[in-house]
């Protein structure tokens, strides 16, 4: 049996891409990871990082640092939109370090992502690669990028988000579902809302019967209070990835939400306006050497701010997989991967959809206590078996 561990190409250094080139660089896999973005950019806004996903964060090595980093909110609170009334108080904080094996914390994900990035061998991590096609030859894949290079490997990683190429070389072109909500977001100084004798919680989202506002600090100094939303809007033709809102369409789509929301609202600056869009659980996430990872192969509404975490364990399935099947078996790899992580995912898929996680007092262990390093490995077979 050889010793030499296959290439492996990572196409997309976002969350998903980046978690599995540096676990997979640290377990010593000549990796490589392409990024379609000309640089690093601190973009984005707020994320959550449930203890699920910092189990991961501590086997790369930036536990501890976001911890420091992040804010640490005791509850995760429901309120009713117009009432102000709790609907739900979910225990964090020191409860979720006890219950759950680590840390909640809500971060900045330009902050979270640069210190991912920063994991990876710079030099085997190349920006302004933007995969045109992939051509499996059996024994090899080449990719082929929109500046004329090439390069080969043994194993393919579509962590390439909803649009990925991969995906569509796999399944064939089909555009994603517009789910009919938009997501507001925007970013506002703490400093502002001390004009205001009202209590901004570390972490609470407002409902009402069809839309929703999710609010939470994203730096552990709570300078910078975030929220993002969840508005019905029949139709996306704006033909970009998102578009610039204003206070007034905020006060539109919350009327007659109670004052805290509101102030939110009047003391917002840029706010942006961007379409959810989802797949179906789809029918295969992986062929010959080719396989699929996060937005890839399962996007959904980011109603349950677990997205993030399905890609990142996602990578940790994989390559817990690859070493524990042997690499060189990655056809088995790939179908052990999709058999522990398809009912997960789809699951999370589908409670994202209908948006009900969390609005009334519910035990999210399954979420947060999840370790993806010592779950016991479903044998495909066995699964394969149950279904028939």
């Amino acid at each position: 049996m050889s010793t030499t561990k296959p290439t492996i190409a990572v196409i997309g250094a976002g969350l998903g891409g980046a978690a599995a080139g540096a676990l997979l660089q640290k377990a010593g896999y000549p990796t490589q990871v392409y990024e379609q973005a000309p640089e690093f950019s601190r973009l984005g806004a707020g994320i959550h990082l449930g203890p699920n996903v910092m189990k991961v964060m501590r086997r790369i090595g930036i536990e501890d640092a976001l911890d420091r980093m992040g804010s640490h909110p005791d509850h995760w609170f429901s309120r009713d939109g117009a009432t102000g009334e709790y609907l739900s108080r979910i225990p964090l904080g020191d409860f979720a370090k006890k219950e759950y094996g680590a840390s909640y914390i809500t971060v900045h994900r330009g902050d979270l992502h640069a210190l991912m990035v920063d994991q990876l061998d710079q030099e085997r991590l190349h920006f302004g690669k933007r995969l045109e096609k992939v051509d499996d030859q059996g024994d090899k894949v080449v990719m082929t990028f929109t500046d004329g290079s090439q390069d080969t490997a043994d194993i393919v990683i579509g962590a390439d988000g909803v649009n990925s190429v991969i995906r569509e070389h796999l399944l064939g072109e089909e555009q994603p579902i517009y789910s009919g909500w938009v997501a507001h977001r925007a970013i506002i100084s703490a400093e502002k809302l001390k004009a205001y004798d009202l209590d901004f919680e570390a972490c609470v989202k407002w409902w009402s019967e069809d839309r929703h506002m999710m609010v939470y600090f994203v730096t552990g100094d709570e300078k910078e209070y975030y929220y993002v939303t969840g508005v019905p809007e029949p139709d996306w033709n704006h033909g970009t990835s998102f578009v610039d809102s204003s206070r007034e369409e905020m006060r539109k789509a919350f009327e007659g939400y109670g004052e805290t929301v509101q102030a939110l609202i009047d003391c917002t600056d840029n706010v942006t306006k961007w379409p959810l869009l989802e797949r179906n659980p789809l029918p295969l996430w992986h062929d010959n050497r080719l396989v699929l990872l996060g937005d890839a192969a399962h996007p959904m509404k980011p109603h349950m701010a677990q997205g993030a975490a399905m890609a990142i364990e996602d990578a940790a399935m994989l390559v817990r997989c690859l070493d524990t099947v042997g690499a060189e078996n990655y056809a088995d790899a790939f179908e052990l991967y999709r058999a522990n992580r398809f009912e997960r995912a789809s699951r999370v898929q589908k409670v994202s959809h209908d948006n009900t996680w969390l609005r009334y007092d519910e035990d999210p262990a399954w979420v947060f206590a999840h370790d993806v390093y010592e779950v016991p490995l479903k044998d495909p077979k066995t699964e394969v078996e149950e279904k028939a």
